[in-house]
This record gives C-alpha cells, structure tokens and sequence, in this order.
C-alpha cells in the first residue's frame, strides 16, 4: 500500500510556484496577487482562509484578505466583488463558501469575473473544464488529480467511482476522470444519496473518489483488493482527547488501508493539496493576464 502524501506533494508544489515567483521578481516583473473575501466568522472557513493567507506569504504572492460581518447585504458583497474585477492590481479572488443565508450564493459566483475565478466555480470555467478547454480546475479536483499524476497511479480503461456528486468535488472530478489524456481516460460511475446497492457497484471500482462528509463511510468490505481510494471527505468527530474532536474521513482508514494499493490520509492527503492547487491557479490567472 503506498500513501498518497498530500502534505509533501503540496510542499514540493509550493517550493515550484516559489521559483517561479522568484524568476519573476528577478525579471521585474509583477507578482501573483491573490485575494480572499470572508463573510462571517465561521471557524472553520477563518483557519482555511487563514493557512491561505500563510500559504500566499510562504510562495512570495502578494495577498489580500477582506473580513465583512456576518450581517453584510447581498449589495454590498456584490459591490465588493465588483471592485475586486476592476482592481488591476488583483490576479485572481475567492469568496470563501459558504455563505450567511440572506446572500444568494449562485448570484455571488455569477458576478465573479471569470479570468480572475481562481475557485473555478463560474458556470464559464465550469463548461470550459467539461469541454477540455484550459482554464481553472476547481482546487480540490485539481489536487487529486495532481496526486495521481505525480505518484503515477494508471487511470487508463479504469473503472472509476465517484460517491457524492457536489458542484465543488463529485460533479467536476466524474468529468476529469473520464475526460481524455493522463489523469483521464477512466470509465467513470458517479453515486449519490439515490444510489441503490452502492456496495456493488465500489466492489467493481479501481478507483474510488469519495467525497460525501460522512465519517468512515466506506468500509473494508465495500472495496476490491487493490483498489485506489481518494478521501476527501473532512469531518470533525468529537472524542475524548485535548482538543475535544479529532480530523475523520469517509474512509474507514484502519482497515480500508489493507486492502488498497493507493491511499489518502485525512488529515494530510487531498486538504493541503487544495491550497497549492489554488495558488497554482493564480500563477496561471498572473501568466494569463501577462500574455494577453
């Protein structure tokens, strides 16, 4: 069984951007400038926004983080948003999801300005990435695909599962995988919460992709021997430890690892990639904007 080290392959991915960025600064030439937009004071999408924040230091981007109170209006996010296309000085922005419930989110995505939509969540990057068109791969879905590429995990004439079919992961992945070229080619079966007997159809896969939210929710016996599982299910389990809860996956990690040939660990796996993939869409929105 081999693991899929998500902390060292984002590490290695970091230290590429931090080259990069240096050959730029070398030539004189402008920065990658990411911003975030915050609404609302939710644990866990601060710490995300925060590490983002460090991860843009760590790769020598410019950064900004703009923190707006949890009453704010849909009109003055979307006023927000607006200045954030217009400023010339910002290569690509992510409003940090989800939403407070006065805020329509599909309206939020939809005011994004594609070429600056380093989420890839604009319905434009969205059809551009289901049509093989270059563009911004939503970060998660990039990062596995990133993991496979780099530990060379075969992907041709696989049968490929996806549990969960999200807008975020589930959705775009069942595209990438069965797109053409490397990661790629897979047959691929996307389940969902109206899936009957999904026990036989994840006994048939190669390579499972799940990503529900249910902690250790694919057991031993709902894979083959060999099988690759990508975990990217996140989820806080409350035990009896200092901290109060600790880090859980959809996998039942203890005993799935024994049957895998590859795996992701949570924490540590599919998590940290999402934060380089989102800085290397940035490089990419910086090159774009350089080119045009």
């Amino acid at each position: 069984m081999i693991l899929l080290d998500g902390k060292k392959t984002s590490e290695d991915i970091k230290n590429e951007i931090a080259a990069e960025v240096q050959r730029m600064k070398d030539n004189n030439e402008k920065v990658p400038h990411l911003a975030a937009v915050i609404v609302g004071n939710d644990g866990a999408s601060l710490t995300y926004v925060g590490s983002k924040v460090k991860a843009c230091e760590r790769v020598g981007f410019e950064s900004t983080l703009i923190k707006m109170p949890s009453t704010t209006s849909e009109t003055e996010l979307l006023k927000t948003i607006k200045k954030l296309n217009e400023d010339d000085n910002i290569d690509g922005f992510i409003v940090q999801l989800p939403l407070p419930k006065q805020i329509d989110t599909q309206k939020v995505i939809m005011a994004i300005d594609p070429s600056k939509d380093v989420d890839g969540f604009h319905p434009e990057n969205f059809g551009k990435m289901a049509l093989d068109m270059t563009t911004f791969i939503p970060a998660t879905p990039f990062g596995i695909l990133e993991l496979l590429e780099r530990y060379n995990v075969k992907t041709e004439g696989k049968h490929t599962v996806v549990i969960g079919r999200s807008h975020i992961v589930g959705r775009p992945m069942s595209i990438l995988m069965g797109r053409k070229g490397f990661p790629g080619n897979s047959t691929v079966t996307l389940t969902h919460s109206h899936t009957k007997n999904i026990n036989q159809i994840t006994t048939q896969a190669d390579i499972i992709i799940t990503a529900l939210g249910v902690p250790n929710y694919l057991k031993a016996e709902m894979i083959k021997d060999d099988a690759v599982v990508i975990d990217v299910g996140i989820t806080r389990v409350t035990d009896d430890s200092e901290k109060g809860y600790r880090i859980t996956g959809d996998v039942d990690f203890e005993n799935v690892s024994k049957k895998a040939s590859f795996i992701t660990p949570v924490p540590g796996g599919v998590g940290p990639m999402t934060i380089a993939m989102l800085l290397k869409n940035t490089l990419l929105a910086r090159e774009q904007k350089r080119n045009k």
